[in-house]
């Protein structure tokens, strides 16, 4: 598991925290301006016809809300939210006991839909285009087929690899959002609305250094508020000024663009190895003993964000942008040959 300080996915500890931390409303989500106003349209046009949400799919990167987005609908459609995610849903028969559970209006939330199984997907299908469930009793040629009906509900699936999720099912979703990395200024409501819930006094500027080293993610955030918080409580008076965050988030080797030890290495090793690239991504992961997976989805999201690393089609290529982070000299350009 990534135990990272920046790492955006939820560590053991902190997914029985976060909701705590969860707005419940519009008023107290910040950001995806957008997606925000289109879901608000999405049900209150429900609510005036009495009908169910139609189906939806969140995709980005990990720690930018989606669940939180799935309990606000849940919320202001007034009705019952089903948790689960696709690995928990190893066979048919999990999805037909969880199906079979719902209500009339029910929202039902599959974080990381792309990791269901094609068995259980073609239990998905026709549950969630004509909402029933075929169910197969009997074997040979004894078997027959029992359609139940199901309630009218809403699918509500999260993902981070959109690339990953099987066509026939992300045609079934009616609206599909995209959720964008937060802006600094964003971050920095979402850091004050948190220390406010946590009762941690922070002066405006320990939330904006705060926010501008959380990686444009609302996970990040509140992790590196609590651990401002404990080193406020700890080395200082107990208020998060911008000098108590920066002291906190650099002892945490967490810079001032949000980037830690390992986001360095890759960097490094880019450039420091193999002489700022081009490299493959299984040669970096082999140079710094890291799962190329991790880089990939990980490490590298961030640093295309900044500008820190180009792909190309042989490889991964350091820019200047990061020699200048590292203090280093970007390599000198070749000679252009002479035309005469």
């Amino acid at each position: 598991m990534d135990e990272r300080t920046v790492s955006p996915n939820a560590q053991t500890v902190e997914k029985l925290q976060e909701t705590s931390l969860r707005p419940t409303d519009w008023d107290g989500y910040v950001g995806q301006g957008k997606v925000k106003q289109t879901v608000q349209i999405l049900i209150e046009a429900a609510q005036q016809r009495g009908d169910a949400l139609d189906h939806v799919l969140l995709y980005g990167p990990p720690g930018l809300g989606k669940t939180t987005l799935a309990n606000i609908i849940a919320h202001q459609m007034g009705v019952n939210l089903k948790i689960t995610s696709g690995p928990a849903i190893e066979r048919a028969g999990d999805l037909a006991a969880i199906l079979t559970n719902l209500r009339q209006g029910d929202l039902l939330f599959i974080d990381e839909i792309h990791r269901l199984g094609r068995a259980v997907e073609e239990v998905l299908y026709p549950a969630m285009e004509d909402f029933a469930l075929d169910i197969v009793i009997g074997k040979g040629p004894s078997a027959r087929n029992i359609r139940l009906k199901l309630p009218r509900f809403t699918a509500l699936g999260a993902t981070t690899r959109l690339d990953l999720l099987a066509s026939p099912l992300r045609d079934r979703f009616g609206a599909i959002f995209r959720l964008e990395f937060y802006r600094p200024e964003d971050l920095q409501l979402i850091v004050t609305r948190s220390a406010a819930i946590l009762d941690v006094p922070i002066e405006p500027e320990g939330a904006l250094e705060i926010a501008n080293r959380s990686r444009g993610t609302a996970r990040i955030a509140n992790r590196l508020l609590k651990r401002a918080r404990d080193f406020a409580q700890v080395r200082a008076d107990g208020v998060i000024t911008q000098n108590v965050a920066h002291d906190a988030l650099t002892l945490l080797n967490v810079d001032p663009l949000g980037l830690d030890d390992l986001d360095r290495k890759v960097l490094r090793s880019i450039i420091e190895k193999f002489g700022g690239g081009p490299v493959g991504l299984e040669t970096i992961a082999a140079s710094i003993s890291e799962e190329s997976s991790t880089i990939m989805d990980v490490v590298e999201p961030y640093l295309l964000q900044l500008g820190f690393l180009d792909r190309t089609p042989r490889g991964r290529l350091a820019t200047g942008r990061a020699y200048q982070h590292l203090g280093l000299a970007p390599p000198s350009s070749p000679e252009q040959p002479s035309l005469f």
